[in-house]
C-alpha cells in the first residue's frame, strides 16, 4: 500500500478497510490498517500534543512519524500528502528515547496551559525568595 484515502467519519468503523485513514475530528482520532499489510489496526490521537493533522486537497499529513513499536511487524513510516514514505527502522535505544522526547514535549504543552500567577502572588513569591523562606 502506497496511498491513503482521507475519509472523515463520526466514529471509527470496528472493521477498517485498506488504503483509508479515517479521522473523526470530534473524537479526536485517525485510524488506519497497518501500512506494512499485517493487518492490525493503527490508531493515533489528534491534539497540540500528539499527532496533528493537515489536509491539502483532501489529501492528509499526519506528524510525528507512526511508530508501530508495539506491533510484529515494527513498521515505521510518514503519511504526507495521503502517501505512505517509509522510514528507517529503529533500535529499541530510539524507541526509548522516542518516547522520552514525547513525555517532554505533552508535559511542556500542558504547563504551558497552566494559568500563570497574578502579579500579586509573583511579587510575594519573589519577597519570600529574598528573605529565603522559599527555595
Amino acid at each position: 500500500m502506497n496511498d491513503l484515502t482521507l475519509q472523515h467519519v463520526q466514529y471509527v468503523p470496528k472493521q477498517l478497510e485498506p488504503g483509508i485513514l479515517y479521522v473523526s475530528k470530534e473524537f479526536a482520532v485517525a485510524a488506519h490498517l497497518c501500512a506494512c499489510g499485517c493487518g492490525n489496526k493503527v490508531s493515533v490521537p489528534l491534539g497540540p500534543a500528539e499527532w496533528t493533522l493537515t489536509e491539502r486537497s483532501g489529501r492528509a499529513t499526519l506528524r510525528p512519524s507512526i511508530g508501530n513499536w508495539q506491533l510484529p511487524c515494527q513498521s515505521h513510516y510518514l503519511i504526507t500528502d495521503g502517501r505512505i514514505d517509509w522510514a528507517p527502522r529503529w533500535s529499541q535505544e530510539q524507541v526509548a528515547a522516542g518516547r522520552r522526547s514525547e513525555g517532554r514535549r505533552r508535559e511542556a504543552y500542558f504547563k504551558s496551559r497552566e494559568p500563570r500567577p497574578g502579579l500579586v502572588r509573583r511579587l510575594w513569591a519573589a519577597l519570600l525568595k529574598l528573605l529565603g523562606l522559599r527555595k
